[in-house]
């Protein structure tokens, strides 16, 4: 009996019965996601419950209840279909749908927190290939290469891809994945595109374009980040426009996705210096004018001709960390375990919002995203928490039940899950 099983009978209300979603390449508004419940959380609550934390055993069986991503960061071709194909078949017999992150580009994470990887494009590609085999005719949802295509090996420093050769690599081990998982008849596959405080929407929407994303479902925006869920939604909706712009709308647009408005910049406002009159990316009451640009430019395009995206809400609740002013003077590190923040809008494929197919919680709440040191030089401690943070990916039930606590809206039990 797993850990959750054992929690559910005292914390939880009967679950509720729903029919399974239709075989698609789509996301129906009735999808019910997969819990796990073998999670951290899960075993964190017998833990604190074996140490009589009753508060502490309740609230990490609440967050237990809800459904998270599963990620596949390692493993031989082997290793990787046997386990893809143990979740599918898990989530199947509940008859809900399983979100898995694939995460093994060669590269990853420019060799920071989160480095690793693939050894090579073939081993990738051998990999991914390995990944679709296990999903079979299964119903899954693929968030594709978190940061993959906003952290291009390009982008890494000067030094990083002297020749292009890795990057090049890169978009062509993207295109192949995403024909290894298209090819499963109930695959739903989101490229992911960042976040909305990174690239401009031209610039992640060449790189999409390039990657291949008019073949997948969507792409996907915030894995592992705070930005606020409204600002996601509509830097999303841009990206989706201009996508179009570029693929299906006036002649003279097509191929030129680079002359997007973007959060950034728009020709559609004055530009003139006066307060307002420009588009500032950490204004979003200036984002109007690209808005503005937008319709004029790209109007009301068919529904059915635009992209769809998900987005990351597990730790986005207080939206994200600004540091004192001067308390650091070189990168404060905002993405990484920022402090004080909360889980957000919980885990649904029915969000009311036209081009959002879900919000999901891809990244695991309580998993650290490195050892950060807000850029402190030789430093090791993280001065936001006094200590040497958990290596990216491990566990970390302090910063977990801190996520609980100052969850937006309040985190409850979620009542369906069977």
């Amino acid at each position: 009996m797993s850990a959750l099983t054992l929690l559910l009978g005292a914390v939880a209300p009967a679950s509720a019965e729903a029919s399974a979603a239709p075989a698609s390449h789509t996301l129906p508004a009735n999808t019910r996601f997969y819990v796990d419940p073998h999670s951290d959380a899960a075993h964190q609550a017998v833990t604190e419950l074996l140490h009589r934390d009753f508060e502490g055993a309740k609230s990490m069986a609440t967050l237990a209840s809800w459904p998270e991503a599963a990620w596949f960061t390692d493993g031989t071709p082997e290793q990787v279909e046997s386990r893809v194909r143990d979740l599918v078949r898990r989530a199947e017999r509940t008859r809900t749908v399983p979100v898995l992150v694939a995460y093994n580009i060669p590269l990853r994470d420019c060799s920071q927190y989160s480095s690793g990887g693939a050894q090579s494009d073939a081993e990738y590609q051998a990999w991914i290939s390995a990944f679709a085999r296990g999903l079979g005719r299964s119903k899954a949802v693929v968030i594709l290469e978190p940061d993959g295509l906003a952290n291009l090996p390009s982008d890494c420093g000067p030094d990083s891809d002297p020749t292009g050769a890795n990057t090049t690599g890169r978009i062509a081990d993207l295109n192949h994945a995403i024909d290894a998982l298209e090819r499963q008849p109930n695959s739903v596959v989101y490229l992911d595109a960042g976040n909305s405080h990174w690239h401009s929407v031209g610039d992640i929407a060449q790189r999409l374009l390039q990657a291949g994303v008019t073949r997948t479902q969507g792409f996907s925006l915030n894995v592992s980040n705070y930005l606020a869920t409204d600002l996601s939604t509509h830097y999303g909706t841009w990206v989706s426009q201009c996508l179009w712009f570029a693929t299906n709308g006036p002649e003279w647009a097509k191929g030129h996705p680079d002359w997007c408005a973007s959060q950034y910049y728009s020709p559609a406002a004055p530009n003139d210096g006066q307060p307002g009159n420009a588009v500032n990316v950490d204004d979003p009451s200036t984002w109007h004018w690209t808005d503005v640009w937008l319709q004029q430019n790209v109007g009301t395009p068919p529904a059915q001709e635009l992209t769809h995206l998900v987005v990351d809400t597990s730790r986005n609740g207080r939206g994200a960390w600004t540091p004192p002013a001067g308390k650091y003077s070189g990168d404060p590190q905002t993405w990484c375990n920022a402090p004080g923040r909360g889980i957000g809008d919980r885990p649904t494929a029915n969000t009311g919002v036209p081009l959002v197919d879900a919000y999901l919680w891809i990244k695991t709440v309580g998993q650290s995203d490195g050892q950060c040191n807000r850029s402190i030089p030789g430093g090791t401690v993280d001065p936001e928490y006094g200590i040497v943070d958990p290596a990216a990916g491990a566990w970390w039930p302090e910063q977990a039940k801190s996520l609980v606590r100052n969850a937006n809206p309040t985190l409850e039990f979620n009542t369906v899950l069977r």
